[in-house]
């Protein structure tokens, strides 16, 4: 016997931010950054085999200012890294960043002085997705875990609340660097 039960048929209970984070998370516009290998993955999640027009994405923006969802696709060098920061700070807000592929999350086999080791030394990242290269069903998954992130994001003074809620655990948390092992 909830309030639902007495509302005439055809009324929809919800909140503006759930109506927000729907229409958000169903019209996100991927900018493309393939740099390697990944990008023909990418490339790949794009065609009629994958259809990631179902998720309202079927247009790669070249344009940053088009674009809310940026896919770095393979290897970052030291000299493509002002580039990438260059397009994630001309991209309007709300803005999010997957970082596709080894390479792009941790520099992958790529451990010297001219690839950049994770593309979040550059930008936030929101999702990392593995994988050397990884599949294009992988790809659509890490998507659509965005997907979730931007249903459930607060908006307003709420959002401004979340933010500095996790500032703050960031500057508790405990520096990677002095991690020990895995069960740490």
């Amino acid at each position: 016997m909830g309030l639902e039960e007495k509302l005439p048929s055809g009324v929809l209970l919800t909140t503006v931010e759930k109506v927000a984070g729907y229409a958000r998370k169903g019209s996100l516009w991927p900018a493309t950054f393939g740099l390697a290998c990944c990008a023909i993955e990418m490339m790949a999640v794009g065609g009629p085999r994958y259809d990631l027009a179902r998720f309202g994405m079927e247009v790669f923006r070249a344009s940053p200012r088009q674009a809310d969802l940026m896919i770095v696709a393979g290897r970052v060098s030291q000299k493509m890294a002002p580039v990438l920061r260059q397009i994630y700070d001309q991209m309007a807000n709300p803005k999010w960043v997957l970082a596709m592929g080894a390479c792009a999350s941790s520099g992958g086999m790529f451990n010297n002085y001219a690839i950049v080791q994770g593309v979040d030394h550059v930008v936030p990242v929101d999702v990392y997705l593995p994988g050397c290269p990884p599949r294009p069903e992988m790809l659509i998954d890490a998507i659509l875990a965005i997907h979730d992130q931007i249903q459930d994001m607060k908006m307003g003074t709420n959002r401004k609340a979340e933010i500095r809620e996790l500032e703050a655990a960031a500057l508790v948390a405990t520096p990677t660097i002095e991690m020990k092992g895995l069960l740490a």
